[in-house]
Formats: structure tokens, sequence, C-alpha cells
């Protein structure tokens, strides 16, 4: 009975034991499950913040991006030269595609117009100029514009081909020049235009073998002339050396060394140009060569005829004028100029040179008599505005002359936006007659240009004379940014004598040409000037200039002495 007492006593706490733990069992669970929840709660509250956190970022890299991307387009649509210096490319490999873009590296253009003559220059010097020009690569055929000039080249230059443009329109007119006394009017128009060059440079390139042929539909002082710049063989494979033979212009004067789109005002000095045109100028067989390094520069060529020469046309005048059918015997010459730079800094240049020239023998004309040679020169000048007028000064037609020379020092001096330049010539010419005098002419001019913005006039080492100002991609015209291009003043003065031992004539020697002297006159021309660079490739130009002659007995036109003045406008394009 006790036993059966303890055993039922025991029963149900053990029930009750066990029914507790079983029912605190699932009160565990629920906190475990409690617990757990908080834990993810806490969890995807964290990660909500970082997400939040996130799409800021997102939000403010976004707005960045679009910033970024607006100003690269705003500058793009400005100025889309300034991009192409952020990258450089990469030569295509076989597994790029055909056509690929390199763009150009940065401070590869310095703006400076391009020269109106095709562009000779060494294998080496093409494949630098070109390896920092933007280029599209189609296959394996190269297209850039090295220098601002369209150029197509196999993938390693050896084969080359460029083509430019020299676009020069000149319009304007006389005012308060009409004549005096006896003096006939002259082609001296209240306003007239005068396409002055129309050059298409073309440049064919094998390695160092360059051949260069430049036609002219602007050729002479009136339109409708056409004729040939240049037609000629180079070899540049010799350090700074360019070879030449065929039609070239012989760089003689520092003017003359200049490209026509340098051109401080439109026209040469008036002694300049007859200088070069003794036994140089355009269009002029040569051979002959130029080398050059960074502190001098020397050429010489020997010369012969002018092109067309020996082909009679409009009023006896060839392309540069003085052809002739009747030529039997062409002219022969030489010219050597020598320059040096002494100084050469970043604010500071200085040239000094010296230019000569000589007909070593003119050319022969036969006349009524077929055995007769004569041999004969001249010289004449516009004032310096060349659109049809005549000349003031002539000395008239010298005979029996045997040679003609030019000698004179070169001088130029820049100070960081200011240039200063100057030349002085003598011109003598000999006689084949004994008791026939020589007779000596002179000119010389002075010019000054200030490059108010823009980058200022710097030398040209490959010319050895000092180039137009330049325009870089960050300042061409563009008025919403301010943009302007560059803008500079420019003054010259000009003299000319045609007179020669003018003394013998108060002796009672009336004689213009055969015996003593000659009365060609004196000119003095006074020009002001703007030259207005919008890029590199095109100019605006203005002119205002007063001239002064003497009478000169040779020119119906101012046989009285003769002033006046001219208002001259230029467009100009240069690739």
């Amino acid at each position: 009975m006790a036993f059966s007492f303890r055993r039922t006593t025991a029963l149900p706490k053990a029930l009750l034991a066990t029914t507790t733990l079983v029912s605190l069992l699932p009160l565990c669970g629920h906190a475990r499950a409690a617990d757990q929840m908080q834990i993810m709660e806490r969890q995807i509250q964290a990660m909500q913040a970082q997400l939040t956190s996130m799409k800021k970022e997102h939000a403010e890299e976004v707005k960045r991006a679009r910033a970024v991307l607006a100003h690269q387009r705003e500058e793009a649509e400005n100025n889309p030269y300034a991009q192409r210096g952020h990258y450089i490319g990469q030569p295509r490999t076989a597994a790029q595609p055909l056509i690929s873009v390199r763009p150009a590296k940065p401070g590869a253009d310095d703006g400076r117009p391009p020269s109106d003559r095709a562009d000779v220059s060494s294998w080496a010097d093409f494949q630098r100029a070109t390896a920092q020009d933007e280029e599209v690569s189609v296959g394996g055929i190269k297209v850039g514009f090295p220098g601002g000039r369209p150029t197509i080249q196999s993938s390693d230059g050896a084969y080359a081909l460029s083509i430019g443009l020299a676009y020069h329109e000149d319009f304007g007119g006389f005012f308060n020049s009409g004549p005096r006394g006896n003096d006939t009017r002259g082609a001296f128009n209240s306003f007239t235009t005068n396409q002055r060059r129309l050059r298409i440079p073309f440049m064919f390139r094998y390695k160092n073998w360059v051949a260069a042929v430049t036609p002219d539909f602007g050729a002479n002082h009136n339109d409708g002339y056409v004729g040939l710049y240049e037609g000629n063989l180079n070899y540049t494979g010799f350090r700074n050396t360019i070879l030449t033979v065929g039609y070239f212009q012989p760089r003689v004067t520092e003017e003359d060394a200049e490209s026509s789109n340098d051109f401080m005002t439109l026209e040469r000095p008036s002694i300049t140009d007859m200088v070069r045109n003794i036994a140089a100028g355009d269009a002029r067989f040569v051979v002959g060569g130029l080398h050059y390094e960074k502190r001098w520069w020397v050429a010489g060529y020997f010369t012969g005829q002018e092109w067309g020469h020996r082909n009679a046309s409009d009023m006896s005048s060839t392309y540069y004028g003085g052809g002739s059918g009747a030529t039997i015997d062409s002219q022969t010459g030489g010219m050597l100029r020598a320059a040096g730079r002494p100084i050469a800094t970043k604010d500071v240049d200085l040239h000094v040179g010296v230019s000569a020239i000589a007909a070593f023998r003119l050319a022969c004309n036969t006349g009524a008599n077929a055995n007769y040679c004569s041999r004969t020169t001249s010289f004449g000048q516009r004032p310096e505005f060349d659109v049809g007028e005549a000349s003031l000064v002539a000395t008239g037609s010298i005979t029996k002359a045997a040679q003609v020379w030019a000698a004179g020092p070169e001088l130029g001096f820049r100070w960081d936006r200011l240039l200063v330049k100057g030349e002085y010539y003598h011109v003598g010419v000999q006689r084949s007659q004994a008791n026939l005098p020589a007779f000596n002419f002179q000119g010389w001019y002075g010019a000054a240009a200030y490059t108010i913005f823009g980058k200022p006039r710097m030398y040209n080492i490959k010319e050895g004379a000092f180039g137009a100002p330049g325009v870089g991609a960050d300042q061409e015209f563009n008025p919403a940014l301010n943009h302007w291009g560059a803008l500079e003043a420019v003054a010259q003065y000009s003299g000319l004598d045609l007179n020669s031992n003018i003394n013998a004539a108060t002796a009672g020697i009336t004689s213009q040409n055969g015996v003593s002297y000659v009365r060609g006159g004196m000119q003095n021309v006074y020009t002001g000037g703007l030259n207005w660079y919008p890029n590199r490739h095109f100019r605006f130009m203005v002119d205002y200039s007063h001239f002064v002659t003497s009478r000169s007995v040779a020119s119906a036109t101012n046989v009285s002495g003769r002033s006046g003045n001219s208002f001259a406008a230029r467009i100009q394009a240069a690739f």
C-alpha cells in the first residue's frame, strides 16, 4: 500500500515537471525568433541607410558627370580644336578598325598662316610634323592637316601629296591723286578690284625627294592673267638643307624671304620689289639651295629666265613683265643671301643680314636687224598699291646694258610684341660701251608692327625672316567666349631714287638713256594699316598710303611731279 502511494505521488510530480518543461519550450523559441527578427530589422535598416547613401552619392556623381559633359560639349562646339590636344592616339593594329583617328598633340600648332608656297621639308621633318597633327587612317593611307594644309600620305610618310591655297583679293582706290600740268591721267581708279594672288600649291613627295607645282590664277597686276608661280624638284636629305632646280622664287632680301601671307602691308616696299626682279623674283629658273640653323641662314642660286619670258603676250608682257618673243639669248644671273641671328630669346630677336643679286648677262633680243643683239634694262615702280595703275617713277629703256647688280644690308629687331625692321639697297647698271657711264640707283624702307592681341610676330628660322602673328586654338574668333583672334597695327616708310648722274643734265646734255644720265624720279610712300586674323587661315587687311614723287622724264603720268593717296583692303585665305 505504502509502495503504491509513493509511486502515485512521484508520477504527478514528473508529469508536472515534464508539462512545465514542454510548456516553456515554445516560450524559448518565441524569444529566439523575436531576437532574430530584431537583428534582421536592424540589418534591413542598415542596408536601407546604406542604399540611401549610395543613391545620394550616385546622384552626385551623375550631376558632376553631366556638368563635365555639358562643359566639354560647350567647349567642343565653341572651340573644337582645343579638345584634340587631350588625347594621343596609337597606331592601328590588326585588331583595331580599318578607320581610326589620331587627334593632334597639345601645342603642335602655333596658329600662324601657312605659306603661299608648296611645303618643302625633309622626310624626317615631315614625319615629325604629321606626328603632331590630327590624322584619320584608312587602311594604309593617312589623311591629315600638317601645318593647316590637307595632306594624304602612306603610313610611313614616304609617299605624300598635299594641296594648299593662297587667295588674296584686293579692292580700293585712289583719291586726291589727279595729274598736274601736262601729266596724263593714268589708271588711278577711284575704286577697283584685283585678284592679286590665287595660288594652289601642290607638293608631291617620295621620302626626301619633293616636287612642287604651284599654278597662279591671280598673276600680274590685273585680273585675267594665269601663270605659274613655281615648278621645281627638291632634295631634302641633308640636314636643314633644301636643294632646288626648276622654276622657283629665290629668297633674296628679308622682305622677299617672307611668304606673302605674312606681309605687314599689302605690297612689298618698292626697292625690294625692284631688287628681287633683277635676277630672282617669282617663277625664275634656278639651280641652288639653302641651309638654315637656329642662329644663321644662307642661300645661293644660279638663275636664268623667268617662266614664259621668251613668249610674247598682251602688251609685250609675260607673267611678271618684260617678256619678248624676240629673245635669242636668255639672261643668266645669280644671288646670295646670308643672315645671322646673334640674339635669340623668348622676348628678343635680332636679325642682321646681307643680300646680293646680279644679272651677269642680260637677255639678247633681236630687232629690225636679225644680226643685231640689243641688251637693255629698265626700272619702274607703282606707288605700292597693285591694282593696275601706272608707274610714276621709271627709268625708261637703258640701252647697251651689260650687267645689273644690287646689294645691301638687312636689319630687324623684335622686342616682345614690337617688331622693327628695314633694308637699304644700291643698284648698279654697267654698260657695254666704254664711253658710256654706269648708272646707280638706290632705295630703302623702314617698317614697324605691334601686335595688339594674339601671338606676336616671331622669327622663322627656315626663311631667315619674320613671320605673321599667330592665333592659338583657344584664341580663335568667338565673341561668345570673348575670343578675338589677333590684331596688329603696322606702319611703313619707303624711298626710291631712280635718278642717276642728273648733274650731267645741267651741263646741256639732254640724252635720257644713250649717254650720260637718267631722270627716273624719286618716290616716297608713307603707309599705315591694321591686320586682323580671326584664325590662322584668314586675314583682313586695310592700308592707307600717301605718296609723293618728283618728276620723271620717262613717265607720261609724272612729267611735273605728282602726289596722292590710296585706301586699300585685302581679304586673304591661306591653307
